[in-house]
């Protein structure tokens, strides 16, 4: 979580979170150059570190940035800022459709028709620019406190042909998921019309069509399940938007609306002639994307549960029965739904009983191998792994010409999309200049390529600018008015450059280049942080060795201890662990072992010996007798020579030796020692 008051790309500033989802943490932020209020959001740190999640991140962004509209959350920007990926939203104060429903209940049909207009204006909106939403419901539908519809949350949309395919991890909010994006099949428009018609269905009568324990168990309903009509709960609905949720919620995408806007002229309709019969079901051009039905029998099979088979066909007869195909032209049920004269699909259940034969077989043969997947029974030496056989190597397209790099893509399971023309004079006019995703890069199957032709004019070049040492704005600012391009690598530590600001780019600055050219900048982080080791208990040497490994640099002291050996550390000026600057002086303070006390060598010549030794002990000093000596100047009994000598500075417990007198030298007697020779030690013995 990010505190608030941090910033975001020097511009915006975190005032709380606001909101989390399954791959980002939602704050208000303000931004404070446009002195406006926003909502961003940031990449959870699960995904920093997959670039292929990152760049569709990035790309998805890009392609929202493209939808202006007052019926979505339009996005304002999309940036990168030591490490965080974000993207800055409009801000919009209200509430969730979800939130509303719940509070009221049910909505009244005028109030689901003009909430249904708005979100589906929004919708065509994306649509128009290629961008398929995929996870449509009510807690993405945001109604402000001025009443506007917006649809938010593009979060796991991305520029896609109408032939895009989606894999079931991305797989939307199973309660409003269409069957062909429930089986991992073709995903495009009418997906979404699907799932505009699971939340039309959930507004008038409070609650989902399909529910279950868990969302396998919901995912085969909108495979195998008609829906009731909402005509059963709410007899009072207008006749036309019972059918147009009917319509809109077919299992085969063909007898949907094929588009938004003929879903919004029906709903518009609506509104004027509620009880008109003027909705209609399309036929179907053919069984080569029918969303098939798969048969209860089967499903218990699967489930392993034993059923008696004449109730089976009892009940399964009871809804398709051949010779009531004919019967009440006037007044017929289809799904357990009113109808009409004019209604549609009057031949349909013949061939839906054969249809739901094969569904079966095929979806139990499906489910059979999912689940036998997931428990490794088709695993094994020789079989690839699902991520081996879901990410492919993008090959080098530069150079070819569009049909050659669709062909080329067809052979990895990717799609192409142009996305704009550039000069060059490298490639021929119609030969691809450049592709994002770039040559070698790793992504999913079914990723749209993105890919610039070049136009065959003479591009001019420029030299990249000095944006080395510049903040990062300003050297963007320089880039962009040199007419090239800024892309941003991954942002490093540095000891010589500030955080924010550019330590290198490439090209390298004074190349030449052509116009229009991308050039990627590499942003400092500052100083690379460094942890401050464990230094006590280890001697001085270790203190050192340890501090140069990390970094760091040591200042050493030295102070007596009785409890620490000499030469240990006692103690370290900032804690092991914390996190500091590279360089950082650490000082740490070394034991000199017990403190000795230094006095001074009494005087205690002239005296006694008894005298002589309660002065030395007084002073923490040790007298010890070492002879007697002919004296001169001190009588017979008194100290007359020491060592050391008086004054001496010698440490507290030293052992002072002392010579005692006896007397003068005595010159008539021949056997008397010299006066200059120390015979104390034969006169003691």
């Amino acid at each position: 979580m990010i505190k608030e008051g941090v910033y975001l790309g020097k511009r915006y500033e975190i005032l709380g979170r606001i909101g989390s989802g399954g791959m980002a943490d939602v704050y208000k932020g303000k931004d404070h150059k446009l002195n406006r209020y926003v909502a961003i959001k940031v990449l959870k740190s699960d995904y920093r570190n997959d670039q292929v999640f990152i760049q569709k991140f990035v790309s998805e962004a890009q392609a929202a940035a493209g939808l202006m509209h007052p019926n979505v959350v339009n996005v304002y920007d999309v940036g990168q800022d030591r490490g965080l990926f974000y993207m800055v939203m409009e801000l919009v104060e209200g509430i969730t459709l979800k939130d509303y429903i719940e509070k009221k209940g049910k909505l009244s049909a005028k109030e689901t028709i003009s909430i249904s207009i708005q979100m589906v204006t929004g919708l065509q909106a994306a649509h128009n620019h290629h961008i398929i939403h995929r996870d449509i419901k009510p807690q993405n539908i945001i109604i402000s406190k001025e009443g506007k519809v917006k649809v938010t949350d593009f979060g796991i949309a991305r520029a896609t042909t109408a032939t895009k395919t989606i894999s079931t991890s991305v797989m939307g909010s199973v309660h409003y998921t269409s069957p062909e994006q429930a089986r991992g099949g073709v995903v495009d428009e009418k997906s979404d019309i699907y799932s505009v018609g699971i939340t039309m269905y959930e507004m008038i009568t409070g609650h989902v069509p399909f529910d279950g324990d868990s969302t396998v168990s919901v995912a085969l309903k909108h495979l195998q399940e008609e829906m009731v009509s909402p005509a059963e709960e709410v007899p009072d609905i207008p006749y036309s938007l019972e059918c147009i949720i009917m319509k809109c919620t077919q299992k085969n995408p063909e007898r949907r609306y094929h588009d938004c806007a003929s879903l919004i002229q029906d709903l518009k309709r609506s509104l004027v002639d509620p009880d008109g019969e003027f909705v209609t079901l399309g036929a179907v051009p053919g069984d080569s994307d029918r969303t098939v039905v798969m048969s209860t029998e089967e499903i218990r099979q699967l489930q392993g549960q034993d059923y008696d088979e004449d109730e089976d066909d009892e009940d399964y007869d009871s809804d398709y029965d051949e010779d009531d195909d004919d019967d009440d032209e006037d007044d017929r049920e289809y799904g357990g739904r009113r109808r009409k004269k004019k209604d549609v699909n009057p031949d349909t259940k013949k061939i839906m009983r054969i249809l739901m034969i094969v569904a079966g077989v095929v979806i139990a043969l499906l489910i059979l191998f999912l689940v036998g997947n997931a428990v490794g029974l088709f695993s094994g030496p020789g079989l690839a792994t699902s991520n081996e056989e879901d990410t492919v190597r993008v090959p080098d397209l530069r150079g070819m010409t569009e049909d050659e790099a669709r062909e080329e893509l067809s052979k990895y399971e990717l799609g192409m999309d142009v996305a704009g023309e550039e000069p060059s004079n490298e490639y021929e006019a119609g030969e691809i200049k450049s592709h994002t995703p770039g040559p070698d890069e790793t992504v999913e199957r079914h990723t749209t390529i993105e890919v610039i032709l070049s136009t065959g004019e003479e591009a001019e070049t420029v030299a990249v600018p000095n944006v080395v040492n510049e903040e990062e704005s300003r050297a963007e600012q320089m880039l962009r008015d040199a007419g090239l391009k800024v892309t941003k690598g991954e942002a490093q530590y540095s000891s010589d450059v500030e955080e924010g600001y550019v330590i290198s780019c490439n090209p390298d600055v004074g190349t030449e280049v052509d116009e229009g050219s991308s050039v990627e900048i590499i942003v400092s982080l500052g100083t690379q942080p460094a942890t401050v080791p464990k230094l006590t208990e280890g001697t001085a040497a270790e203190a050192e060795a340890a501090l140069s490994e990390a970094g760091l640099t040591g200042s050493a002291t030295e102070e007596y201890s009785d409890d620490v050996a000499e030469g240990i550390v006692i103690s370290q000026s900032i804690d092991p662990g914390t996190e500091v600057s590279r360089g950082t002086t650490v000082s740490y303070v070394v034991s000199r072992g017990p403190e000795t006390k230094i006095v001074n060598v009494p005087d205690i010549y002239g005296m006694d010996e008894a005298t002589a030794s309660q002065t030395l002990s007084r002073n923490g000093l040790v007298g010890e007798y070492a002879g007697e000596s002919f004296s001169d100047e001190y009588g017979a009994g008194q100290i007359c020579r020491i060592s050391p000598t008086v004054g001496t500075r010698v440490s507290e417990g030293t052992v002072v030796q002392y010579w005692i007198s006896v007397g003068p030298e005595n010159t008539g007697e021949p056997d008397t020692p010299d006066s200059g020779t120390d015979t104390g030690g034969n006169t003691g013995s």
